[in-house]
C-alpha cells in the first residue's frame, strides 16, 4: 500500500509572462516572524571572510562544457571568456577568485553561451577578490558579464562591453532578430564581491552586467558588494530577477539602460555613507535609467518593471550625518526613460525621485512613468520629489496622484536597518511598510503568478512519504528515490529553505522547529517536474 499524497498544483511561474508574487507589504520583505530570504547565504561581511587558497588555476577561455565542481578554490587570471555556444556550470559551494595582479581578471560569457551557476542558501557560490582578508577592495578584479541575444536599442540591435575591443566576443544583442526569450543560463545563490576593475579612464566594469540578456535566463538570490561601478547593470535584454542585494557598491544599484524591459521582484540595496562615486565623473544613485545616452527615442524603451525594492540610502536615519559627495538620489529617471517602480521603500537618501528632463517629465504626463505606493523618507528637507531648475512640471501632485508616502523620519519603518553586520530589514510591527502594496496596475495585467488551489492525488509506486504532519520539530522525508532538490514554500509562494543534491532513496530530515505555526509547502523536484505536498507546522 502507498499513501495518498495530497499535492496542491502550485504554479510558481507558468509562462515567461507570469512573474510578480502579489504581496501585502511593502519593500523587499515580508514582516516578521517570517524570516528574510538573506538568511544564511548573504555577507554582511565579505572583507572579513577567508577563503582558501586556488586550487585550479584559470588562464584561458573556455570553448568547451566546463564544470567546475563543488571543493575546489579557481582563479581567474585574466579576461576569461566563455565561448562556442559552450556551458560553464559551477557546482554549490565554489569560491572563484579574480587574481588582483592580472589585467581585469573577469568572466565574460558571450552570446549562445551559458553560465549555469547555482548555489544553494547554505552553498553559495561566490565570486571574490584573490586578495587576503583585510586588504580587499573595490576594483581588485571585473566582474561578472552576461552577453545575449535579446533586443538592444542601439544601432543595428547591437552593442558592445565597455572598456574592450570591439570584437565578436565583446559584442550583445540580437541585431535585426533578437530573441527575447533567449536563454544565458542561471545565475542562482551567488555572491560577486570587489569587482569593478577599470578596463579604460571611466569605464569600469559593473558587479554583475547584462547585454541584450534574454528572459529564458535565471536571476535569482544574488547578492553585489563592494563594486567599483554599479552593482547590477542592464543594457536592453528582457530577462527579469528576483532577490538581488546591492551592498556598499560605488556608483548606482541598479542601472537601466539601451531599452531593457524585463521585470525585477524583491531586491534590497544598502549604501555605505562613505562609499560613492566622484561627482566630477557620476553621482552615486540607488536607480539610475537612461534610454540611451543621447535620451533619444530608440525602440524599445527602457521600461522594466521593479517591484518590492527596499533602499537604504547614506544618511542611516540622520541627515545631518556626513556622507560622500557623490551620493544624490534614491531614483534619477533621465534620458527618455520610461522606468517604473512599484511598492518599495526609499530610505536616507538626499533627495527621493527626480524626473530629470522634459523628455521624461512628458513621459510621466503622458502615464509611461509608473511610481506608485512607494514609501519616501528621511531625505533633505523638501528633496522627496525633484525636477530640473526652470521646469513647470509640478512633480508633486504627479507623486500623490500614485499612492506614494512621504515620511520626514525613517523611524518605525523596518526594524533595525543601520546595523551593517546584523541587520532587520523587515517591516516595524507598526509601521506603514507592512502593507500598501498594489498590483492592479494595468503594467501587472497578465504578469502576476498564479496558484491553483485545487489539490491533486498521486498514488505512484515509489512516492516519497512525510511524517509527522503535522509536525513541531523535524518533518521526515521517506524514499527520495529520483528527487534532485527539495524547498520549502510559504502560502505566498515565498521560498523558506531550499537544498539541492538530495541523496537518492535516503530519508531526509528537515529541522522545522524555528519555522513559524502555519500552512507551507513542500517542493520536491526531480529531473524532468516538481510536486508540491502541503504539511502544516503546529
Amino acid at each position: 500500500m502507498f499513501s495518498l499524497l495530497f499535492l496542491f498544483a502550485i504554479s510558481l511561474q507558468t509562462n515567461a509572462q507570469q512573474f510578480f508574487d502579489s504581496v501585502d507589504y511593502r519593500g523587499a520583505f515580508a514582516p516578521a516572524p517570517q524570516a528574510m530570504w538573506t538568511q544564511g547565504w548573504v555577507n554582511w561581511d565579505p572583507q572579513n571572510t577567508a577563503y582558501a587558497a586556488p586550487t585550479d588555476f584559470i588562464t584561458s577561455d573556455i570553448s568547451v562544457n566546463t564544470t567546475w565542481t563543488t571543493g575546489k578554490v579557481y582563479l581567474l587570471q585574466g579576461p576569461i571568456f566563455v565561448t562556442n555556444n559552450a556551458e560553464l556550470t559551477i557546482q554549490p559551494g565554489v569560491v572563484v577568485l579574480g587574481e588582483k595582479a592580472a589585467n581585469g581578471a573577469g568572466l565574460f560569457v558571450t552570446r549562445g553561451a551559458k553560465l549555469n551557476a547555482v548555489g544553494t542558501s547554505t552553498q553559495p557560490i561566490v565570486f571574490s577578490s584573490d586578495q587576503a582578508v583585510g586588504q580587499r577592495n573595490i576594483g581588485d578584479w571585473g566582474g561578472v558579464i552576461l552577453m545575449g541575444n535579446a533586443h538592444v536599442n542601439q544601432a543595428g540591435g547591437t552593442a558592445y562591453v565597455e572598456g574592450f575591443a570591439n570584437t565578436a566576443n565583446t559584442q550583445y544583442g540580437g541585431g535585426a532578430t533578437p530573441n527575447d526569450a533567449d536563454n544565458s543560463g542561471s545565475i542562482e545563490y551567488v555572491r560577486i564581491e570587489f569587482g569593478g576593475y577599470i578596463y579604460q579612464p571611466n569605464k569600469e566594469i559593473n558587479g554583475l552586467t547584462f547585454g541584450g540578456v534574454g528572459s529564458g535566463t535565471t536571476i535569482d538570490h544574488v547578492q553585489v558588494s563592494f563594486t567599483n561601478d554599479d552593482a547590477f547593470e542592464w543594457f536592453g535584454g528582457a530577462v527579469n530577477a528576483r532577490h538581488l542585494v546591492s551592498y556598499r557598491n560605488l556608483d548606482d544599484d541598479f542601472d537601466t539602460d539601451f531599452g531593457y524591459n524585463g521585470n525585477v521582484q524583491f531586491g534590497l540595496v544598502v549604501r555605505d555613507p562613505n562609499i560613492a562615486d566622484n561627482p566630477s565623473v557620476s553621482t552615486s544613485e540607488g536607480f539610475e535609467s537612461d534610454n540611451d545616452a543621447s535620451g533619444s527615442s530608440a525602440s524599445p524603451f527602457t521600461a522594466a518593471i521593479f517591484s518590492n525594492i527596499t533602499l537604504i540610502g547614506p544618511y542611516r536615519g540622520n541627515t545631518a550625518n556626513t556622507i560622500a559627495s557623490g551620493f544624490r538620489r534614491g531614483a534619477r529617471i533621465r534620458r527618455n526613460s520610461k522606468l517604473n517602480v512599484f511598492n518599495s521603500i526609499f530610505m536616507d537618501f538626499q533627495r527621493g525621485i527626480h524626473i530629470d528632463g522634459s523628455a521624461c517629465e512628458a513621459n510621466a504626463l503622458a502615464g509611461d512613468i509608473h511610481f506608485m505606493n512607494n514609501i519616501v523618507a528621511g531625505c533633505t528637507t523638501g528633496k522627496v520629489c525633484e525636477v530640473n531648475a526652470g521646469s513647470t512640471f509640478d512633480i508633486w501632485s504627479w507623486f500623490g496622484a500614485s499612492s506614494n508616502d512621504s515620511l520626514a523620519s525613517t523611524t518605525g519603518i523596518l526594524i533595525s536597518p543601520y546595523n551593517f553586520l546584523t541587520p532587520d530589514y523587515r517591516p516595524d510591527t507598526l509601521g506603514m511598510a507592512h502593507a500598501g502594496a498594489s498590483f492592479t496596475d494595468s503594467l501587472f495585467t497578465g504578469k502576476m503568478l498564479e496558484y491553483a488551489l485545487g489539490v491533486e492525488e498521486f498514488n505512484r509506486k515509489g512516492e516519497c512519504k512525510l511524517f509527522p504532519n503535522p509536525t513541531s520539530d523535524y518533518l521526515n522525508i521517506v524514499n527520495t528515490t529520483g528527487i534532485k532538490s527539495i524547498a520549502v514554500y510559504s502560502v505566498t509562494g515565498q521560498l523558506i529553505f531550499a537544498q539541492e543534491n538530495i541523496q537518492s532513496g535516503a530519508q531526509y530530515r528537515l529541522n522545522v522547529a524555528t519555522y513559524n505555526t502555519g500552512v507551507y509547502f513542500l517542493e520536491l523536484k526531480d529531473s524532468k517536474s516538481a510536486q508540491y505536498v502541503k504539511w502544516i507546522k503546529e
